[in-house]
């Protein structure tokens, strides 16, 4: 059987890659730049990051900028 993603999935997905390879200030322009944006940003927000609190984005940027620094 073949299961096709829902846009909303598929959204997700790429915002996943995007963070994992660009800094999150990058990827907030890039999404606004692309008008990504538009919608009920507070429920996107909380699906997003439904599992990070404030202390674990913030570790999550401080390793992100040490690899980046050491590629």
């Amino acid at each position: 059987m073949i299961r096709v993603k829902s846009e909303q999935q598929v959204l997700q997905e790429g915002l996943q890659v995007l963070l994992s390879n660009m800094e999150p200030s990058k990827v907030a322009r890039f999404w606004a730049a692309c008008n990504i944006g538009s919608g009920d940003y507070l429920r996107l927000k909380d699906e997003f990051f439904v599992q990070e609190s404030v202390a674990s984005l913030y570790s999550k940027v401080l390793e992100f900028q040490t690899l980046k620094r050491e590629a």
